[in-house]
């Protein structure tokens, strides 16, 4: 069974134009987890928190991946692409050379609640052509393996026993999983990951129990980052939902500046050059990715 390595409870910060955020993931460059980069959890009903959004950005070499629980933004790209991400919904977008955009609010009150990964490329793919879609509640497989289990199928295969559901994003080089686990209480599940993948679990919604010799109890809030060998099993003493994300490291030297993610200075040199010359988007159009088809 699949241990618990470390435990990262997540802080609150700003991000965009001033919305509160709860980061575990990419706090600092030690608080990765090949593949991935950053995890934050954005929630609130008070509009403050929430309204200013994330105005235009740019992005160079990495994924990301909006996954809204609740509420209702608009994407907006350099282009004049738009894309609207409502409850239930996610975007996938594959920022590759370059792209700007932004993620507005399209709500003035009520709850706005989800999740941002920032999933990195590999050198290979870093210079890309950019590309997203925009995945709506349902194209999402739901699936009920037994009683007092759900799960949102977002990428890869979900297996449980002899079944099988396939998400929405497959094919992609880091074979990602991202699933949204909702466990009623007094339940168990247990479910395998490919051996090597990198993985963990954050509930932000309850808690839940490792199923091994340690009998680990992960809180709401915190990222719990697992051995790398071995099947996932947990147990929910009360009504939790948890994400468990998991993808195949990259093993590749990793420089940041803000919304550039490469391997090395002198290309995190050339992005902000590029940035700064308009050249960071130059030369192609986004295009859409190509769902699966559970059919």
């Amino acid at each position: 069974m699949r241990t618990l390595k470390q435990l990262i409870p997540a802080v609150t910060v700003s991000d965009g134009a001033g919305v509160k955020i709860k980061r575990s993931l990419g706090q600092t460059p030690q608080l990765r987890l090949d593949p991935f980069l950053m995890l934050d959890c954005f929630g609130s009903e008070q509009a403050d928190d929430y309204i200013a959004g994330f105005p235009a950005h740019p992005h160079r070499g990495f994924e990301t991946v909006t996954y809204m629980l609740d509420g209702h933004m608009l994407h907006e790209d350099h282009l004049g692409n738009k894309g609207h991400l409502k409850s239930g919904g996610v975007q996938w977008m594959t920022a590759g050379r370059g792209i700007i955009h932004s993620e507005m609010p399209q709500q003035e009150s009520g709850l706005m609640r989800g999740f941002q990964l920032w999933l990195n490329l590999p050198a290979a793919e870093k210079m890309k052509d950019a590309a997203y879609v925009d995945i709506t509640a349902e194209q999402i497989p739901l699936a009920h393996p037994a009683d007092g289990i759900t799960v949102k199928v977002i990428a890869g295969i979900f297996t449980f026993q002899q079944q099988s559901w396939a998400g929405p994003i497959q094919g992609l080089s880091t074979e990602p999983l991202y699933f949204d686990i909702h466990l009623t209480a007094g339940h168990h599940l247990t479910l395998p990951i490919p051996d090597g993948h990198h993985a963990l679990l954050y509930p932000y919604e309850g808690e839940v129990k490792l199923s091994s010799e340690q009998q680990q109890v992960i809180s709401t809030h915190h990222a719990a980052v697992l051995s790398t060998t071995g099947e996932l099993s947990i147990t929910a003493e009360q009504n939790t939902r948890v994400l468990l994300l998991a993808a195949k490291p990259i093993n590749e030297p990793i420089v940041q500046y803000g919304p550039f993610v490469m391997n090395t200075a002198a290309e995190i040199e050339q992005a902000i050059r590029d940035y700064q010359q308009g050249k960071l988007t130059s030369g192609h159009n986004p295009s859409t990715i190509k769902l699966h088809s559970a059919s």
